[in-house]
């Protein structure tokens, strides 16, 4: 079931559409061999989904590496001038390479930050019995790229009768520019449509549907109303990262062991 008009107040930004809610039939039948990755894990309690902000890891941390090291250059021409130029012009040139200076350094920090401190994954836990969803989320924040407290990883519990699932598509820096599509979850105020909380789901329409589509089967008639897997679960902490810098030096999935406990298990 999709609705024409946005359900929640606010509707997520690049809003296209909300997907079923968590007590209506899904929209889709999950169709396991277009999935990128099957669920980490899934039983009679809990099913584990896996997640990530980060859609391609290595070419920021690269990236961050060149920015940092070219943006100092325009400062050696600080004293390049010969004596005889003006001082608006060296004054015009060594404000705009400072800028530039301090401009590439902070999108230098925010690419590595974002490529090496995100975890190997980010999962989603749903549990059937509890009828909760544990998240292992990554916060980050674009405007303060080199604070501690406003990066890192914070479990957090939802209800699951608060969430909603939207699609979304906003313009990115694709080549020429182009549309980004993903799937985020909202949380809402018990009984009403407002939202309280936001946060990634899945990366394009096809997929986040899917793993939504998954959720509600679980979380309505159980682990036997989803299809069989042709690959056995991937092992985010323990695979083989040799060629990628950046997923070697990223955190491995470490859950607090109250949540982790209590996650896995029933009332």
């Amino acid at each position: 079931m999709f609705f024409t008009e946005p359900l929640l107040d606010p509707p997520a930004p690049g809003w296209k559409r909300d997907l079923p809610m968590p007590d209506q039939p899904p929209s889709t039948d999950p169709y396991s061999p277009v999935l990128p990755n099957p669920p980490n894990h899934l039983d009679s309690v809990y099913l584990d989904l896996p997640r990530s902000t980060v859609r391609m890891r290595g070419i920021g941390l690269w990236l961050a590496i060149a920015i940092i090291t070219i943006s100092p250059f325009p400062l050696m021409n600080w004293f390049s001038f010969p004596p005889e130029t003006q001082f608006s012009l060296f004054f015009v040139f060594t404000l705009g390479s400072l800028l530039l200076f301090i401009t590439a350094l902070w999108f230098g920090i925010y690419a590595w930050r974002m490529d090496v401190q995100a975890p190997r994954d980010e999962p989603i836990r749903f549990n059937r019995l509890r009828r909760k969803v544990y998240v292992y989320r990554f916060h980050h924040d674009g405007l303060r790229p080199f604070s501690r407290s406003a990066w890192g990883v914070r479990t957090e519990v939802y209800d699951w009768d608060d969430l909603r699932a939207e699609v979304c598509s906003v313009y990115g820096p694709m080549g020429a520019g182009g549309l980004i599509e993903s799937v985020s979850i909202a949380v809402v105020k018990p009984g009403t449509h407002q939202v309280i909380d936001r946060f990634h789901f899945a990366h394009g329409t096809m997929q986040g549907e899917m793993y939504w589509a998954m959720a509600l089967l679980f979380m309505q008639q159980g682990p036997q109303a989803l299809p069989q897997f042709p690959r056995p679960p991937r092992d985010w902490n323990n695979e083989d990262v040799s060629f990628n810098l950046a997923r070697r030096l990223a955190p491995k999935v470490r859950w607090p062991a109250e949540i982790d406990l209590e996650s896995r298990t029933s009332p």
